[in-house]
């Protein structure tokens, strides 16, 4: 096994182009992987790409008309960064990213990365309409995240690129987030069922603009287009009262496996997406709507 950790992009790059490596930014996914594998016998050691010490892949800049998170900006840093109230939804999930040592070492491009169904920062992310930059030998590119995670633990990265940041488009300073979880119990925990939404009330009170996201549901994280399609241009006080039903959620296709049935699943989401209209509901009322 070689262990490369280069000191520039461009380092990491021709490193990269070279070898097939495994790229390791926190390590929080690729260590328990080699541990599972080599349980099963699978004492293989590959070679690994460090990126700890490139600096420019670190940090959360304001870049005007977007945030730029750079790819090993940690769920830590993330929690304690000072960032707009639309970023809310991304600290609660920050929060149920396992456990204090997780969030200190995980990186939210790694999440994206490891391309989990179950991964928590994707559904947040698609409501804020995130894209992935990606450095490779013709230079960068930016992929928005629903086109960026393929297929389960796949993603649109070629061979030879490395994901250097996360790129958020700023909302209407006055948009609010939320993200609730459900899981076998309430920290240290595999999603079951996540759902994450972003809303926009006008000066008249109504629904200018709603984004939700469903993930841990299907292979892939999805918004609920159909839903945000029925309940924009309503009353902002008409969220405490939604009901969800199965055309709501049709962009979903729950999976069956040992945390929970596809059927579990369903009403689940059908039943936390209800809970988080409540709660985006609440900071619509003319009072919570200050910048």
């Amino acid at each position: 096994m070689r262990y490369f950790q280069p000191i520039s992009l461009d380092e990491a790059l021709e490193i990269r182009a070279a070898h097939p490596v495994t790229i390791l930014a926190g390590g929080t996914d690729i260590y328990p992987a080699k541990a599972a594998r080599e349980a099963w016998g699978d004492t293989r050691e590959g070679d690994i790409l460090d990126l700890s010490r490139l600096e420019a892949c670190r940090g959360i800049e304001d870049q005007g008309q977007r945030y730029r998170i750079g790819a090993l900006t940690t769920w830590t840093q993330c929690l304690r960064a000072d960032l707009p109230p639309y970023f809310d939804g991304l600290k609660q999930a920050a929060r149920e990213v396992g456990g204090a040592q997780i969030q200190n070492r995980g990186t939210l491009a790694g999440n994206l990365c490891n391309a989990s169904p179950a991964a928590d920062g994707v559904p947040v992310l698609l409501t804020l309409d995130a894209a992935v930059e990606l450095a490779g030998p013709a230079g960068s590119r930016a992929v928005p995240l629903s086109e960026f995670i393929v297929g389960y633990r796949q993603t649109a990265c070629a061979r030879s690129e490395i994901v250097t940041a996360i790129l958020i488009p700023k909302p209407d300073p006055l948009s609010r987030a939320r993200f609730l979880k459900l899981g076998a119990r309430r920290y240290l925990v595999i999603s079951i069922v996540m759902v994450a939404g972003l809303l926009q009330v006008g000066p008249d009170g109504r629904i200018a603009d709603l984004r939700l996201a469903v993930g841990a549901c299907s292979p892939v994280a999805r918004r609920l287009a159909g839903l945000e399609r029925r309940l924009l241009g309503a009353p902002g006080a008409a969220l405490r009262t939604v009901e969800i039903d199965a055309q709501d959620l049709e962009a979903l296709s729950p999976i069956d496996d040992c945390r929970a049935s596809g059927s579990y699943r369903s009403q689940a989401a059908a039943t936390l997406t209800r809970r988080l209209l409540l709660e985006l509901g609440e900071l619509a009322a003319p009072e919570n709507r200050r910048a």
